[in-house]
């Protein structure tokens, strides 16, 4: 459960990096006050954790052949594309996600990628070398 935390507050800093670099992605609160921007961020990361985990694994197996066709480029466009579903889905809520248009679904999703690779990195613990 501990795990589960540290990765969902490392995704919402990471979407906050992201609104923060990417011009086409930015995030409505459903209130604007400190606390209801903080919960927001918390579910939209929520939120892409559920799509990216259960759709976005189903599409990766799908489309393997579509992997080896493009080198693997075409993961830059399934990213962005669920990036969009998840913005879609929070936006249900009438607060969320918003993304101005697929192009910067793409590039969102790659800056995502990269902050999350980078704080997690950052975070996690160093493996003992004691073999």
């Amino acid at each position: 459960m501990a795990r589960f935390l540290i990765k969902l507050i490392l995704n919402a800093l990471a979407l906050w990096f992201t609104t923060l670099i990417v011009a086409g992605v930015h995030v409505v609160p459903y209130a604007p006050e400190t606390i209801p921007t903080i919960l927001t961020y918390l579910l939209v990361a929520l939120i892409f954790g559920f799509v990216n985990t259960i759709i976005g694994t189903v599409v990766r197996i799908v489309a393997i052949p579509l992997y080896i066709l493009t080198l693997g480029l075409i993961s830059f466009v399934i990213n962005g594309l669920l990036l969009l579903l998840a913005a879609w889905i929070s936006s249900l809520f009438g607060f969320g996600l918003v993304i101005e248009g697929f192009w910067w679904g793409v590039l969102g999703a790659l800056v995502l990628g990269i902050i999350s690779w980078l704080l997690g990195l950052l975070v996690r613990p160093a493996k003992s070398r004691d073999n």
